[in-house]
């Protein structure tokens, strides 16, 4: 069951990329670096450049109640359809609980996404909006169980050559039981570009749900783009209420390929 959902959605997904060979797209901006949604749960407030494929990946070690969780690979995929607007693929990520091993651990769910370029504003904000709806494909215990939607709003702007201001506003409706725990966030990041391929931040994000206590963090991330296409990033966060998580730690490997030109 789970192979053909995913499968039936992959085929959805890339349906709308066979369209752009036979349509006159505008030629993909494609000097710049690779930009990604990772490490820093502030998204990104630009898309990827029209034509391109850009694969982003890591692995995370969560500590929460004396539970130590392992997840990977974190894989989103992101297509750029348009010089504002990309398609988004979350595949399923693998949970494995290292107290309990194989108990408590599995895929979680599948989620399918746009996200819509709205800047530069006259203010020189970069702003984006994305929406994305997650499936139960997951393993019991570790799926919602429910058709999850979301919203986000990310936005960025450069403060001098080497600061930059960042951050996003979401709001999230998970299924919790037979109800939705609706529950907004926001982000807030001052990232500092150290040399040309190689910067690193500080975040806090707070998650508000209507059911359950604040989860306040404190998150500290660093990327480097080894090439102009590929990425390396590290990061690390600590909770700073007693419903966040404990600690998390992670790495992560991004890339870009033009795999539809002009």
């Amino acid at each position: 069951m789970f192979a053909r959902i995913t499968t039936a959605l992959l085929l959805l997904f890339f349906a709308g990329v066979a369209p752009l060979h036979g349509q006159n797209q505008p030629a993909s901006v494609d000097a710049g670096p690779i930009s990604t949604d990772r490490p820093a749960v502030t998204d990104s407030s630009v898309v990827v450049p029209a034509g391109s494929l850009q694969a982003e990946n890591g692995f995370l070690e969560t500590r929460y109640q004396g539970q130590s969780v392992l997840d990977g690979p974190e894989t989103l995929v992101r297509f750029g359809v348009a010089k504002r607007t990309e398609l988004r693929l979350t595949l399923p990520d693998y949970f494995r609980n290292l107290n309990t091993g194989s108990s408590g651990s599995g895929f979680g769910d599948l989620a399918i996404g746009l996200k819509q370029q709205l800047g530069p504003t006259p203010g020189g904000f970069d702003v984006s909006a994305v929406l994305f709806l997650s499936f139960p494909t997951g393993a019991d215990g570790i799926s919602s169980g429910g058709y999850d939607p979301g919203l986000q709003v990310p936005w960025s702007r450069a403060l001098s050559a080497n600061w930059t201001a960042a951050g996003m506003f979401s709001v999230y409706w998970p299924t919790h039981g037979r109800s939705r725990n609706v529950t907004g966030e926001g982000t807030f990041l001052f990232d500092r570009q150290l040399t040309a391929p190689w910067d690193a931040f500080v975040e806090y994000a707070g998650d508000f749900p209507e059911m359950g206590g604040p989860r306040h963090l404190l998150h500290f991330g660093t990327a480097l783009k080894i090439a102009k296409r590929h990425q390396l990033d590290f990061h690390v966060g600590v909770g700073l209420s007693s419903a966040a998580v404990d600690h998390f730690i992670g790495i992560g490997y991004s890339f870009r390929i033009q795999a539809i030109h002009h």
